[in-house]
């Protein structure tokens, strides 16, 4: 056989090789795409991997994630834990990226970090904004009845010093803000829902602040020790009612809406899971999350433990 024979067949066979390819991908690709023509963003993920749940560093965030990581544990989707990663500023890189499938948040406080300069007057609204500017892939899920918002909280010593009660606001801090130190996370000094916006709405400016965590046990302490005289308090922390702190109103709604509300990456979540995560919102409102807040944060009960009771009790575990 000649070269030029030899170089043919071959030249045939590398062809033939290359169409075959070609079919097999276009095949598979074939098979991957959803049946219907929708997005599969629309309809929720279904390759069965392991949906990863973040919470942000502190409590009640990681009594969520157990929430409802568990919640999609019974209805048989693989879930493992990432608790306490972080503010914001980090565990929204990590959904961004996929490194986490599914993040407990509070829609005003996700609003505020993506468009300071949003101010919408209804839940609905503030849905609809996040949507607007969440990264590609990611969505809401619908916000549980149960709020949680950032407060600017006065302890004892001050409240009575300055005749302070529940009945008061930010605005009655505009002439005595200079005397006191707040406190805080280091991501309250710079936030419009902390140092930023008290001033630019109140007025406000204190005496210094002092970085110390996202109302957690420093935060508390500190208060309770009189080392700041005011902090930024969650509202359902149930230690306000114990050390008899004074949580002042916002009239102005600076810390917005900030109803508990699922981030998800709605790609790595299959149909079932996007109910069950929906029915655990449904069912929590701002009275039960104190409640449950009580047992971890109190009681010192496992927040894993307290998550399984409370689904099993709403038959959702």
């Amino acid at each position: 056989m000649t070269s030029r024979a030899r170089s043919t067949r071959a030249g045939t066979r590398h062809l033939a090789a290359a169409v075959a390819a070609l079919v097999a991908v276009a095949a598979l690709l074939a098979g991957c795409a959803s049946p219907s023509g929708k997005d599969p963003l629309s309809e929720g993920g279904t390759d069965g991997g392991t949906v990863v749940v973040g919470s942000h560093n502190f409590a009640e965030s990681t009594l969520l994630a157990y929430l409802y990581g568990e919640a999609l544990k019974a209805e048989g989707i693989k879930v493992s834990y990432r608790p306490n990663i972080g503010s914001r500023e980090t565990t929204y890189g990590l959904i961004r990226n996929g490194t986490v499938t599914l993040l407990p948040e509070y829609n005003g406080a996700l609003l505020a970090y993506l468009d300071p300069e949003a101010a919408p007057r209804t839940v609905a609204a503030t849905t609809a904004a996040i949507n607007a500017a969440l990264a590609p892939g990611l969505a809401l899920l619908e916000p549980a009845p149960a709020q949680n918002k950032d407060s600017v909280t006065v302890n004892q010593e001050t409240a009575r010093k300055y005749r302070l009660t529940e009945e008061s606001s930010l605005a009655d801090l505009k002439d005595i803000a200079g005397d006191l130190v707040i406190g805080g996370s280091p991501e309250f000094q710079t936030r419009r829902q902390g140092l930023k916006g008290l001033k630019e709405v109140y007025g406000l400016e204190f005496k210094s602040f002092k970085a110390l965590d996202a109302g957690g046990p420093l935060t508390r302490a500190a208060l309770r020790k009189n080392i700041v005289q005011a902090a930024d308090v969650f509202t359902t922390d149930p230690t306000i009612a114990e050390e008899k702190f004074v949580v002042l109103k916002d009239p102005e709604n600076l810390f917005g809406f900030q109803n508990v509300q699922p981030l998800v990456r709605r790609a790595a979540l299959p149909r079932e899971g996007v109910d069950a995560l929906n029915a655990v919102s449904a069912r929590l409102d701002t009275a039960t999350l104190l409640r449950l807040d009580t047992q971890v944060q109190v009681e010192k009960k496992d927040p894993l433990d307290v998550a399984r009771a409370w689904l099993r009790s709403v038959g959702l575990g």
